[in-house]
């Protein structure tokens, strides 16, 4: 039975995907990834962050922001990159992203935030095939930007875990 998901390449060849838009442009192990704006809530200072208890190795813990606490997932772990020393630059980007049944608000740790970018359809192609049964959906595509490469991250797929989604409700359910 085929597969009700369709990939990125599919989804703009069919129009399903219109990947232009604003991007917040963030640095992490030396590469430059974006993220669409919209998911963006507001981009923080890095904090005094809870650990909690067999959860996965890549969330730090969580954040309490102004009353509300949020999982903070560190997106170097998350992504298998070596680990690096926060600096002055070192921010946590409060993203919301579409859960089960409703928005979830996550921090992600990024070594610098550097700006917001108006990208076009035009300015990205197509992530690289990897073949070999490996899945990359969370990239939607590369963007060139003066001679520059940009990762842009579907922000959904990167932290859609359900260990993630799980913990966001267990805060939930002990926060009421």
């Amino acid at each position: 039975m085929p597969s009700a998901r369709l990939t990125v390449e599919e989804r703009a060849a069919t129009g399903a995907v219109d990947r232009s838009g604003k991007y917040l442009v963030f640095a992490l192990a030396g590469e430059e990834f974006a993220i669409p704006a919209q998911n963006v809530r507001e981009i923080i200072g890095l904090q005094d962050i809870t650990a909690v208890p067999q959860a996965p190795s890549y969330v730090k813990g969580v954040i309490n922001l102004r009353g509300k606490v949020i999982p903070v997932v560190d997106l170097r772990r998350k992504f298998d990159l070596p680990e690096g020393e926060h600096s002055q630059q070192t921010r946590i980007v409060v993203v919301q992203i579409r859960g089960e049944h409703c928005h979830v608000s996550m921090g992600v740790i990024v070594d610098g935030v550097s700006e917001f970018l108006q990208l076009n359809s035009a300015d990205i192609e197509d992530p690289p095939r990897s073949g070999r049964g490996i899945e990359t959906p969370y990239l939607l595509g590369l963007a060139r930007v003066k001679g520059a490469v940009k990762i842009l991250l579907d922000l959904d797929e990167v932290l859609k875990s359900n260990d993630l989604l799980r913990l966001d409700e267990a805060l939930r359910s002990e926060a009421s």
